[in-house]
């Protein structure tokens, strides 16, 4: 192997390593965050019961990969006859059956980590093909340094699967420029798996069959006639393909699609255009669902403000909070390249819209919870950051290396508090909490490091407890009384706060907190009171 192949090579197998190794030590340190326990035990009903009843509101494929990793954790047989919630169901999966929850988180979330990293070769590819292989390292290095990626790849969730097959399936209708018959049923596919995760990502439908038309036309010169019927067919092969995977992943799930639709589900103009599409009626249901959740007003947080509502420029704000100075600049600038070099244009079409497209779409939720609704951006900008290598001036590749130096130290002094991550400008990790709440800095994830902080610095003491999360704190053997199960003076000792709770203060809880002293804090996303 020539030397340069060699560098390559360990390059790429220095920055996804270290990416692993982050991913995978976040993940054996966290406990449950809010949304997994819902998911794992769905995960388990699908492999034991292959039964859709369970968090129909998203779609089966995330949690069958999911499924894959549990069939390694030893989980006990749910009762079949269980008729709880599914937030119920995960609590008593993990806590109350006998397993043991460290096993089955870590089992759920390898299959995720394994995926995440493989998506880092899609980026890398992406731009290689795009801007060559220097530019296939920097996108590469973005990507693995990511700290919301990192975050929400070592998680069972569902956001960064759904955003990577989006990205896999953009990625291929590029190459289906020049080889059209095998790559464009492969983006088919890769939309499919996307829309089989999230339905978050079927605004990207119409961008990909039309992209995919574009790139059958670039690959078949010459007769008009037969270019059209041509690019014709490669949109509605590349739709048709992507309907058919979410139906058969959710054939897999039940091969029966047994499905009760529930009531109370929303009508109107919403339903029947819902109603159009070609996708079984769980599917179909599930999003009707979600539209139901977004009719509800919910509690925002942001630069230190509560409010209630939603904000429409919330989204990228928090963007700009949770993403890596360096990376910022080097995303602005891959736009800027790809826009005004005539030869990349092409290109930006398979990366810039469907970004923009996301991001509107994502903005217009009701539910201002996190910068994981945009995680698409860390992986389709870094493709576009890439095209930056391909300018040949001197000073724009030092400042390119040192930007991308600057993101890894950044990326790096975070390790391994990477979901509360917020950039220098906003005063870096410590300070998340002053500008975001939930998934954005506490989701719930820090009990097993509350309970060996308690037992290290305040052994003995008494302790009250107000948390915000799915995990059983006394499993962790955290004995922790209620502060709003007595009088306030009543609240003597050691007082322990999910930030989200402070950020989202009642009457009550500021009573509380005027009368404590801010004394410690637990993975930056709980804070300890002397009262």
């Amino acid at each position: 192997m020539p030397r340069r192949r060699l560098l390559y090579l360990l390059a790429v197998v220095a920055m996804l390593g270290q990416m692993a190794f982050a991913m995978v030590t976040t993940a054996m340190q966290q406990t449950p965050t809010i949304d997994e326990p819902v998911y794992i035990a769905t995960a388990e009903v699908y492999a034991q019961q292959h039964s859709l009843r369970y968090n129909p509101e998203h779609p089966p494929l995330g949690k069958l990969i999911m499924a894959t990793g549990l069939t390694f954790g030893g989980a006990h047989e749910l009762d079949p006859a269980y008729t709880g919630s599914q937030t119920a169901l995960g609590r008593t999966l993990l806590y109350e059956s006998g397993n043991n929850p460290f096993r089955l988180l870590m089992a759920a979330r390898l299959p995720i980590i394994v995926l995440t990293l493989l998506f880092g070769l899609v980026v890398l590819f992406f731009a290689r093909d795009v801007a060559g292989p220097v530019g296939g390292l920097l996108a590469l290095a973005l990507y693995a340094f990511s700290p919301d990626v990192i975050a929400h790849g070592s998680l069972a969730t569902l956001d960064v699967p759904a955003a990577g097959f989006l990205l896999t399936a953009f990625w291929l209708a590029w190459r289906g420029r020049h080889r059209p018959y095998l790559c464009l049923p492969l983006a088919g596919v890769a939309l499919g798996a996307a829309l089989a995760t999230r339905a978050s990502a079927l605004p990207a439908v119409p961008l990909l069959v039309l992209l995919a038309a574009w790139s059958m036309w670039q690959a078949r010169p010459g007769d008009l006639k037969k270019r059209l019927l041509s690019s014709a067919g490669a949109a509605l092969g590349t739709g048709l393909i992507a309907v058919a995977v979410v139906w058969i992943v959710y054939l897999i799930v039940d091969p029966q699609l047994r499905w009760t639709t529930p009531p109370n589900l929303p009508t109107g103009l919403k339903a029947q255009v819902v109603d159009l599409l070609p996708f079984p009626q769980a599917y179909r249901d599930g999003m009707l669902m979600q539209f139901k959740l977004e009719l509800k007003t919910y509690n925002g947080f942001l630069f230190g403000h509560a409010y209630k509502g939603n904000l429409w420029f919330y989204l990228p704000a928090a963007m700009l909070i949770k993403t890596p100075l360096g990376m910022l600049v080097l995303w602005a600038a891959g736009a800027l390249t790809m826009i005004f070099v005539p030869r990349l244009r092409a290109a930006a079409l398979y990366l810039l819209p469907v970004s923009a497209v996301l991001l509107a779409a994502a903005m217009t939720g009701s539910r201002d919870y996190g910068s994981r609704y945009a995680i698409f951006l860390p992986m389709f900008l870094a493709v576009g950051a890439g095209t930056v290598a391909l300018i040949r001036v001197r000073w724009v590749r030092v400042t390119t290396a040192l930007l991308v130096l600057f993101v890894a130290v950044s990326s790096l002094l975070t390790f391994p508090y990477y979901l509360p991550y917020s950039n220098e400008a906003f005063g870096g990790t410590a300070n998340t909490h002053r500008n975001l709440h939930d998934s954005n800095v506490d989701w719930g994830q820090d009990l097993a490091r509350l309970s060996q902080k308690l037992k290290t610095d305040y052994p003995g003491e008494k302790i009250w407890l107000i948390y915000k999360g799915s995990g059983v704190p006394a499993y962790y053997g955290i004995t922790a009384s209620d502060p709003f199960s007595v009088p306030p003076d009543q609240v003597r000792g050691i007082l322990v706060i999910s930030d989200s709770r402070v950020a989202l203060s009642t009457f009550r809880l500021r009573a509380l907190l005027a009368e404590s002293t801010e004394i410690d804090q637990v993975g930056y996303s709980m804070t300890i009171y002397r009262r």
